[in-house]
């Protein structure tokens, strides 16, 4: 009897309450832009706080004109983050250089924030290539189209890194939605089985494109969920970029000292449609986007900040200017036709070209080669 309690005692971490998340998101500003106290999580100084803020005008300017070249036709696709742009500022701002970002679609703020050039971000949704970018340059992974698939990848990049000895963090990112994955509860086991040094941000905007989080889970928060693999969970208000800036920075450092994995579920809204292709007004209704207009992350972000009076008139129109630079360098990119060349339809697949492909460059070739003899003996 006394082994058995003894086996029942080792067979795993119980739920301490350090795995619980609050009861309430974290909230260090509120709508209004003003401070509430929160024992556990420290208000960011007001540098960093200014500095952040103006990667989120830029990253708010980014989106605009995104979506404005999606409609003139030099991008092919854009999955707006209108709204949710605090969360992916907060989630480049919190790495330090040889940490790696594994973002999603809907994610390109945070990657330029990282500092990848953004026309070779925007590469991707113009569908010129896969990516653009080297992610070994920038240690950020290419945007994952697929659900949940860039957790598990983030999971084995942990994973090498806590075998070598690095000091690397990852941090992952990905929707409400993507918690409906086998990939997502896969990537979380691992990881913490494992004991890794990865960070889940689970943006929930509260659709999965039409499906509202109601029809995904009936867990008292997606942070919840982390309890049952053995790691904490945490929820923030995703649309307070202080409070990211400190639970996100949490758990980084957490990791970063070999406290293991943990979850992070950020309480944000979709403002605008999943994509150029959706139509949101089939599931839901423009008086429940209202709703979230007060609590936009740059307008509490900008009235805390002019109460502290490290931002003024100047200051603001300084990074206006820069987000204006943004999305001239965005406008200016794309309104480039890009020099294509055929064969790389074929340079690419493998790293040495199979039969079935030195085959059909080489058809593609002569084709090529003959319109244009035709065209120079056309009158």
């Amino acid at each position: 009897m006394e082994n058995q309690d003894r086996d029942s005692q080792d067979t795993g971490p119980t739920a301490e309450a350090y795995m619980l998340p609050s009861a309430q998101p974290v909230r260090l500003i509120d709508p209004q832009g003003s401070h509430v106290h929160n024992d556990k999580y420290p208000l960011p100084d007001g540098e960093l706080l200014l500095s952040s803020y103006q990667k989120l005008v830029v990253g708010r300017r980014i989106n605009d004109q995104a979506n404005a070249l999606v409609r003139q036709g030099r991008m092919a696709v854009y999955p707006s983050s209108h709204g949710q742009e605090a969360c992916q500022v907060a989630a480049a701002v919190v790495l330090e250089k040889q940490d790696w970002l594994f973002p999603t679609y809907r994610d390109t703020v945070a990657v330029i924030t990282r500092g990848v050039d953004p026309l070779e971000v925007l590469t991707l949704l113009r569908g010129d290539w896969h990516s653009g970018y080297d992610p070994h340059e920038h240690k950020t992974a290419t945007q994952s189209t697929p659900l949940a698939t860039q957790l598990l990848h983030a999971v084995g990049v942990a994973h090498a890194a806590k075998l070598k000895g690095e000091n690397t963090v990852v941090l992952a990112l990905c929707g409400d939605g993507a918690t409906s994955e086998g990939d997502f509860h896969e990537a979380l086991n691992f990881a913490a089985v494992f004991h890794v040094p990865v960070v889940f941000l689970v943006q929930n905007n509260e659709y999965a494109i039409s499906v509202p989080l109601k029809n995904q889970s009936v867990a008292p928060s997606l942070a919840h969920k982390a309890i049952g693999y053995g790691m904490p969970g945490e929820r923030v208000d995703g649309n307070d970029l202080a409070a990211l800036l400190s639970v996100l920075g949490k758990a980084v450092d957490r990791a970063r000292d070999g406290g293991g994995p943990a979850l992070v579920e950020a309480h944000t809204y979709r403002m605008q449609a999943h994509t150029n292709a959706d139509d949101p007004s089939r599931y839901r209704s423009q008086d429940d986007v209202e709703k979230w207009v007060p609590r936009d992350p740059i307008t509490r972000m900008r009235t805390y900040l002019r109460q502290l009076t490290v931002l003024d008139d100047d200051g603001e129109g300084r990074i206006a200017v820069a987000a204006e630079d943004m999305a001239a360098t965005l406008r200016n990119g794309l309104n480039t036709e890009p020099e294509v060349n055929p064969e790389d339809l074929f340079n690419f697949v493998f790293t040495e070209k199979t039969s079935q492909l030195r085959e059909q460059s080489a058809m593609l070739r002569e084709e090529l080669i003959r319109d244009a003899a035709l065209e120079t003996v056309e009158p």
